[in-house]
């Protein structure tokens, strides 16, 4: 039985992260550095681990954006090496119903921007770091990484997980036999998840005043021949019987984006692209069925449509060769008194990106994953102690 006071003292630390902004731009160009960025956080978490007698070690990724590693060594040799992994980000605030950085405690919840995707994992994983330490517990050594950017671009994990993990390795002094990555998951081990890649696809056209359309050529026109094939393209996808708990890899047109004027043709029109890629497809494999599919329906590649490669990509969870990962947590469920349960997700992870490095990763954490990013986002309180105890059981096991 979880302590109610030690959930309060994960539920204060919550409150504290909670109140530093490290908010993701999003590729937004406007990007005032009081609200985005995760620097300021690094700070904060660096000056607590080192408090706790940790030495906590940053790893560059981007300008004011720096993953931070701390690693519990225990006072005999190591049963084995577990990473965690969370990510520093939260998503923008707008339109939210409740104080973004409050970190507000009340009814059994804590609120604000992160409080459940993920800084309610965060403070979880930080917790039962603190706990190793201070007691100085037998067991496996814990790699704690906060990474950066998990939001929008997986940089974080990628750089994480440069040369196949053989950098982390370096740092922490051994190769992680399994990974946890923290996401709101209700106390469930997801161990398969999508992945995604996302282009920016652009046609040209030529200007021309629009009382003699005849003189130039309409980008936008063009652009909805290829918004017709990219329509018929996601439902040839969606038809595929695809992976058994997942289903088929889906296509999704976003945003689009054109013209200067109601009386210009316009000479450009951008559109950006959503692939979730299921467990048995690859991000290359995704470009290449896109890229044949425009092909074949233009009758060739016309020199006014532009598709560069995906501005961002991650595989898939594969979830059968994350069973090593899978059981060890569940063995520390049960240990807990709480079954476990095993499923699915849609949406993608880094865990995905650790996982392609050969380390066995799943994906579990404290929160509902329908509150993450909502206007009044929140946690419970008492999700955050149970998730610490689960993640002490398979530290010490």
């Amino acid at each position: 039985m979880t302590d109610p006071s030690r959930s309060h003292e994960l539920a204060n630390l919550l409150a504290r992260l909670i109140q530093i902004p490290s908010i993701n731009p999003m590729g937004r160009a406007e990007a005032p550095p009081e609200v985005f960025y995760e620097h300021r956080l690094t700070d904060f978490l660096e000056g607590w681990l080192r408090k706790k007698g940790l030495r906590p070690f940053r790893q560059e990724v981007a300008p004011l954006r720096q993953n931070l590693i701390a690693v519990y060594e225990p006072p005999v040799a190591p049963t084995r090496t577990i990473l965690f992994e969370v990510h520093q980000d939260p998503v923008p605030v707008e339109g939210m119903t409740v104080a973004p950085f409050g970190g507000e405690i009340r009814e059994g919840q804590v609120f604000g921007r992160g409080a459940c995707d993920v800084k309610g994992g965060m403070a979880v994983m930080l917790g039962t770091l603190e706990r190793l330490q201070r007691d100085r517990l037998p067991g496996a050594r814990v790699v704690l990484a906060l990474t950066v950017d998990e939001e929008h671009t997986f940089l974080g994990a990628q750089r994480l997980m440069l040369h196949k993990g053989s950098d982390l390795t370096d740092l922490c002094g051994a190769r992680p036999d399994l990974a946890i990555v923290a996401e709101p998951t209700d106390l469930h081990i997801v161990n398969a998840h999508k992945g995604v890649a996302r282009w920016l696809l652009s046609t040209k056209g030529v200007p021309c005043h629009s009382s003699r359309p005849n003189m130039g050529q309409n980008a936008i026109y063009r652009m909805a021949k290829v918004l017709a094939l990219l329509e018929a393209h996601a439902a040839a996808l969606s038809s595929r019987p695809g992976d058994p708990l997942l289903g088929p890899g889906t296509l999704s047109v976003g945003r689009i984006q054109g013209g200067i004027s109601v009386n210009t043709v316009p000479d450009l029109c951008s559109i950006e692209i959503d692939r979730r890629i299921a467990p048995d497809e690859t991000p290359a494999m995704a470009d290449s069925m896109l890229r044949m599919a425009l092909e074949t329906g233009l009758s060739g590649w016309p020199d006014w449509l532009d598709l560069p490669k995906a501005w961002m990509s991650c595989p898939g969870l594969d979830g059968p060769k994350q069973h090593i990962a899978r059981e060890a947590l569940a063995k520390a469920l049960l240990h807990c008194g709480m079954e476990p349960v095993i499923e699915a997700v849609p949406y993608g992870t880094d865990a995905s990106t650790i996982a392609e490095a050969g380390i066995p990763t799943v994906v579990f954490g404290p929160g509902d994953i329908r509150l993450a990013h909502t206007a009044a986002e929140s946690i419970p309180i008492a999700s955050l102690g149970r998730a610490e105890e689960v993640l002490m059981a398979l530290a010490r096991g």
